[in-house]
């Protein structure tokens, strides 16, 4: 049977819950114990696939096809396993679940209500989750801050879920925040003091209190909050800032995180072994070597729109051994090229609209003019594309989804995509296998001949151009197992050009950094070291 631990959050919202969450998951591998994870999000959204990425940050996808928050990315990286859509529940699932089941007659005329019939709904999607993964440790972590009035049947549900199963099955930590105010020159506990209280009102204890701060806080601090939350003073755990995300399972563990809470569900472990995770941490200290990749996005101002790239950028640079900066350049102007002057290599991410899409489009023609590495993600791919088009005599050349009446319409919409008028969930979501070209720089990166990647698209490289792009010189390195999706576009002249139409930062991990990120930067330090000889 599956033991759940519950993770909530107070004071305020992006205090660390995810990290916090996956810090412990990943605590817990390393003591040998099987765990898989899940968000909860008490928004009325469906999934995230529609969320304004400034509002919610990056949308996550899964193998199965679920557009999810971006925790499930952390979970994914720190726990090294590949969760499912239904790892991710908001309100809009719960609630469009139980008015189905209405409609259906299958509460036999009740009067259908938050309690019993919401809570019940909550507390069997979690236990799904841990009947189909059979894992022995379920983090479920709940989105927003406790006292929100959308987080209510979520708590409530996960109150009874504790005295279903028994309180040596269940257990919640609660991450807060302990502000230092520089004027009076001392930590304050109050902020904890009330968030737990908060917690405590709606029938729930903390078992570990999980304390963010700026600065690391003393025993002192620790046992104030233990006496005034009513936990064991081992319970408290100090999470000061960190150099890196990947840096907090270390710094958990050394407050002996992993020990108590197996003590506490009153389980059996090996010894716990994080050696390996400590040299992930290392290597992606190291920064003797620097390169700079420029991202180009029309999301740029918020770092968590792009988080996967770029937490697989790190990756790639700790495999080899160098640091990357990231040079975010706002797509909707123009390129500067003074600017771009001291860039290694140049990425353009995927995205919507045609917001954005001229800087795009430059940042290609940039790329083939002055021989700087150039990788394209999806919509960045379909820029490479249209651009390339551009420079070799198709004038006009676009995507429908910009001009529908463009004069070559090189990127166009999926058939079975025209006649659907709703925006979520309806693209080509998820896991598909793309068959590589010997030979080409794909196929070197993965070594591979047949690979699995997660895509989110609705628009396709149009078949009609095919031929006709091939005989300018754009080589085809990655398609669809039946030859008819193009999937990986290169240009074989140049140092180092690919975009593909697949998400590949989805599948990065710090322990095992994604191929073509690792081509990538590759090329970005060849391309630092031409420049310094």
């Amino acid at each position: 049977m599956s033991k759940y631990i519950v993770v909530t959050g107070g004071v305020v919202s992006s205090i660390g819950k995810g990290i916090s969450s996956a810090s412990i998951g990943r605590i817990l591998r390393s003591y040998g114990v099987d765990v898989t994870a899940i968000k909860i999000d008490p928004y009325l959204n469906w999934d995230s696939g529609t969320l304004n990425p400034y509002q919610h940050g990056e949308v996550f996808v899964t193998e199965d096809g679920m557009e999810t928050d971006l925790d499930l990315g952390h979970y994914e990286r720190f726990l090294d396993v590949n969760l499912s859509g239904e790892s991710n529940i908001t309100t809009g699932k719960v609630y469009s679940s139980v008015i189905k089941k209405e409609r259906k007659g299958s509460y036999l005329g009740s009067c259908v209500q938050i309690i019993p019939h919401i809570t019940d709904e909550i507390k069997s999607m979690v236990r799904k989750i841990a009947n189909e993964t059979q894992a022995e440790v379920v983090m479920v972590e709940v989105g927003g801050t406790v006292g929100d009035i959308e987080s209510q049947p979520f708590l409530e549900a996960l109150r009874q879920l504790r005295n279903e199963e028994g309180p040596e099955n269940v257990m919640f930590v609660h991450v807060t925040y302990v502000p230092y105010l520089r004027a009076a020159g001392e930590f304050k506990t109050k902020p904890t003091q009330h968030s737990t209280k908060e917690l405590r009102s709606t029938g729930i204890t903390p078992d570990v209190i999980i304390c963010r701060s700026e600065l690391p806080i003393d025993n002192h601090l620790k046992e104030k909050i233990a006496h005034f939350c009513d936990v064991d003073v081992k319970a408290v755990v100090n999470a000061p800032d960190a150099h890196s995300i990947y840096e907090v399972p270390l710094n958990l563990n050394r407050e002996n995180v992993g020990d108590y809470i197996l003590k506490r569900l009153k389980m059996e472990a090996r010894k716990p072994d994080l050696y390996e995770w400590s040299r992930i941490v290392d290597s992606l200290k190291k920064d003797d070597f620097k390169v700079t990749v420029g991202i180009v996005g029309k999301y740029v101002e918020l770092e968590d729109a792009y988080i996967s790239i770029r937490e697989s950028l790190k990756h790639a640079a700790a495999h080899h051994g160098v640091k990357v900066d990231i040079e975010w350049i706002k797509a909707e102007e123009s390129l500067n090229p003074d600017r771009i002057r001291d860039v290694d290599a140049l990425l353009i991410p995927g995205g919507f609209g045609e917001r954005g899409i001229s800087g795009k489009l430059d940042a290609v023609r940039h790329s083939i003019e002055n021989q700087i590495p150039l990788f394209g993600i999806c919509l960045g791919m379909q820029c490479m594309v249209i651009e390339f088009a551009r420079m070799n005599g198709f004038e006009g050349a676009n995507s429908t989804e910009f001009n529908e009446n463009a004069k070559h319409p090189v990127i166009d919409i999926m058939l079975e995509q025209k006649q659907i008028k709703n925006m979520g969930g309806t693209m080509r979501l998820g896991a598909y296998p793309c068959k590589l070209k010997e030979g080409t720089l794909a196929h070197e990166a993965y070594k591979e001949d047949l690979v699995s990647e997660r895509h989110r698209h609705r628009y396709e490289f149009n078949n009609d151009y095919r031929q006709l792009l091939e005989d300018k010189g754009l080589v085809i390195s990655g398609t669809s197992p039946d030859n008819f999706l193009v999937e990986i576009v290169e240009l074989p002249d140049h140092p180092w050009f690919l975009g593909c139409q697949f998400h590949p930062e989805f599948k990065s991990r710090p322990n095992n950094a994604h191929p073509i990120f690792r081509s990538f930067i590759k090329a970005a330090i060849d391309k630092k070291k031409a420049k310094n000889v």
